[in-house]
């Protein structure tokens, strides 16, 4: 019995979903009639991969407007810094 418990615990974290707890993404999105681009970042609550990224934030831009080119990178929290200047007013807006 005693060797059950740490096998099922094992089991347990195997089993369950990979997220990130600071997990974001970096990423290029446009707007058509006039063309408008713009580079954003934006923290990502799902799987910490680029297709979870993808898919988040194809909904999220949509909401206002813009329509996902690519995710450019994903990163953790160390990598906010040196986007912030980069990204301006879609630094985490989305």
């Amino acid at each position: 019995m005693k060797i059950l418990i740490p096998i099922s615990a094992a089991l347990a974290l195997f089993a369950a979903p990979l997220h990130a707890a600071d997990c974001y993404a970096d990423y290029k999105a446009k707007q058509d009639n006039p063309l408008k681009l713009h580079y954003g970042v934006a923290r990502i609550t799902g799987d910490c991969t680029t297709a979870s990224a993808r898919a988040e934030l194809t909904h999220r831009l949509a909401k206002g407007g813009w329509v996902l080119l690519n995710v450019v990178s994903m990163f953790d929290a160390s990598g906010l810094t040196e986007r912030k200047e980069s990204a301006g007013p879609f630094y985490l807006r989305f």
